[in-house]
């Protein structure tokens, strides 16, 4: 591990965090293996190697760290340990108090082809065990040979043979993003400087530093693009559009450009630019939406018909979803009569925006398109600009999900959306962090969408988005807002899950003055900088607490360097008191006590005393608590 579907597809990977490679050695009998975890650039010719080392029972690993992102190969190269073997059986005859003449004499031509090999600095010690053999000095051997640094020299330079090599399989490292990110959905256009005007860059520009002392490191715009007039959609999905309605930002393009222009209310081309110099300044990235689809304004309809679609009519086809019709947009053909070059163009789009200086995605229903199609864009592209990031947004059956990860998506949406009762977060999330999931699956935590306002949201108020904020920023390195959820916006159509006054139709202007559980944010987006446990994916354990409107969760990092326990009130109606048992010994907490535990989230110190401690949230007050032992 980590293999893909037995290395049809890469494992992943990120920079500077070493990826943990693991491999079973087995020999027959009492000889003891040794290997190394090799791993090379894909179409390199030589190979790095790092030495792997023993985890118990036959399972070995080596930590692979890689300053570049890019495409790798690795593979298992072992062979048998002959000095330790030979050592470990010689040593436990000795103590039997056994004649060890025969053994020993038997390990003299390896000891002499590990002393040729040896350099001149360390020939003379390595010298002192063959001369201590053949005088028959067998103590004097056996002592210099339990020497750790003389051994370890020894296995370094004895002969390796025979030589197993393993398959090779492939491995995608991408940059930390890829794996550590607080997202920022925004809308552009609703960001002017008053109700009723529509946002340009220039303004989204004066929005970022508020972004950015919110803690996020992603600012993600949806299509940036023009906006067909045909079939426009109105105010509310109303099937009639007033003169004055701005669209969907997913009917792209009329008769000023497509998918590589910008809509001129936003602004022009420099004025984008602009904006990412901004960003970075700020260390903020711009993510772009892929939607690929067309208005039927869209310059391909005319130039390119056969991309689309058609009726038995001639004319092309609008997208469906049933029971829902979207005339305002067309869908393409991605297995058309001119596949290659529709499918050129699309990798066009993704690198135009790239060397624009965009390396951040989120992909638009990739569910819908062919997986060949994903497969082959994401490695075209990555061969010019290895370092670009792609979320899938991909609402879709659990392995269709998976299957677009395999693919070469560096993220995934998930279900969190829907995982609201303590049952389902701990199925959901031990499911998740399964180690064979692990190695391909990046789990993105949306609280929310601009099409998804759970019933969660809509009715719990306040507390309820404070509960899932905390429980979205904990439970996965990567997470995300869409702008309005800081504000505890709640209004939906009734017994839906959309938006009333949905900002897909329209402006919607807001007051970033407006309190909300900003604070809140901040403060969890600071924690996910500072603690490492909270910067990686995987140590996540549930605990046993009694009531069941509770969860509470311990999170780790490999390294064990910071350990934070999770406690959050998932159904805050009302005010919940419970005991909630911790393995103490297990985690680094004291087993007995008293010790204090400091809440993070508000700076108060609690004293516990054991393993099962007393809790209360109320949600008035405060929704979940953040909790280490006494230090930062």
């Amino acid at each position: 591990m980590p293999v893909v579907e037995g290395g049809r597809f890469p494992a992943k990977g990120l920079v500077h965090t070493p990826v943990q490679v693991e491999a079973d050695l087995l020999l027959p009998g009492t000889d003891i293996p040794m290997g190394e975890a090799q791993i090379r650039a894909q179409g390199a010719t030589s190979w790095n190697a790092t030495p792997l080392l023993p985890l118990g029972n036959d399972r070995f690993r080596a930590g692979l760290k890689l300053p570049d992102p890019g495409s790798y190969e690795f593979r298992i190269v072992a062979w048998t340990d002959h000095w330790s073997s030979w050592i470990s059986r010689l040593s436990a005859w000795a103590e039997a108090q056994e004649d060890i003449s025969e053994d020993a004499s038997l390990g003299l031509p390896l000891v002499r082809r590990i002393v040729q090999r040896a350099s001149r600095q360390d020939a003379p010690r390595l010298r002192g065990l063959e001369e201590s053999l053949e005088s028959q000095r067998y103590a004097d051997f056996l002592r210099a040979a339990s020497d750790p640094g003389l051994s370890a020299l020894a296995r370094e330079l004895q002969p390796r043979d025979p030589v197993t090599e393993g398959a090779i399989y492939p491995l995608l490292v991408e940059r930390a993003e890829a794996g550590r990110a607080a997202w920022y959905e925004m809308f552009p256009r609703s960001w002017g400087p008053r109700p009723g005007v529509h946002g340009t860059f220039r303004d989204v520009q004066k929005q970022l530093p508020r972004i950015r002392d919110l803690g996020f490191d992603v600012v993600y715009f949806p299509p940036i693009h023009p906006i067909g007039r045909t079939h426009r959609r109105g105010r509310n999905n109303a099937d009639r559009a007033q003169p004055d309605d701005v669209g969907s930002p997913w009917a792209i393009g009329d008769g000023s450009g497509g998918h590589t222009s910008v809509h001129p209310a936003l602004g022009t081309p420099e004025d984008f630019r602009a904006l990412l110099g901004k960003a970075r300044e700020l260390g903020l990235e711009v993510a772009l939406d892929l939607a690929f689809q067309c208005s039927p304004d869209h310059p391909w309809v005319r130039e390119h018909p056969e991309w689309f679609r058609h009726r038995k009519d001639g004319s092309i086809r609008y997208a469906e979803n049933p029971p829902k019709r979207y005339r305002d947009i067309y869908p393409l053909d991605f297995d058309g009569p001119d596949r290659d070059g529709l499918w050129m163009a699309m990798r066009d789009v993704v690198l135009h925006w790239a060397r624009e200086g965009v390396r951040t995605f989120r992909v638009d229903n990739p569910h819908t398109k062919p997986f060949e199609f994903w497969e082959w864009l994401l490695r075209e592209t990555r061969r010019e600009f290895p370092d670009l990031v792609f979320l899938a947004e991909a609402f879709t059956r659990p392995r269709i999900m998976e299957h677009l990860a395999m693919l070469g998506f560096s993220q995934s949406y998930t279900y969190f959306t829907w995982r609201t009762t303590r049952p389902e977060i701990e199925s959901y999330f031990e499911e998740l962090s399964r180690p064979d999931r692990m190695a391909y699956f990046r789990p993105m935590l949306f609280t929310n969408t601009p099409d998804i306002l759970s019933p969660f949201l809509q009715e719990g108020g306040p507390p309820a988005f404070a509960a899932r904020a905390v429980l979205a920023a904990t439970l996965s390195p990567l997470w995300g807002i869409y702008s309005g959820f800081e504000f505890c916006e709640s209004q939906a159509i009734p017994h839906t899950e959309e938006y009333r006054d949905s900002e897909k139709y329209q402006l919607v202007w807001r007051d970033p003055g407006h309190p909300g559980i900003q604070d809140l944010i901040r403060r969890l987006n600071h924690l996910r900088h500072t603690w490492p446990a909270l910067q990686g994916f995987g140590g996540i354990r549930f605990l046993p607490i009694d009531d069941p409107g509770l969860v509470a969760y311990v999170r780790f990092d490999p390294a064990a360097t910071s350990v934070l326990l999770v406690i959050v009130n998932v159904a805050p109606d009302r005010v919940r008191e419970s005991m909630v048992t911790v393995p103490s010994g297990e985690l680094g907490f004291p087993s007995g006590g008293p010790y204090p535990i400091r809440d993070l989230l508000s700076d108060e110190v609690y004293t516990w005393t054991g393993s099962r401690n007393y809790v209360k949230l109320d949600p008035a007050v405060r929704v979940a608590h953040i909790l280490a032992l006494g230090k930062e």
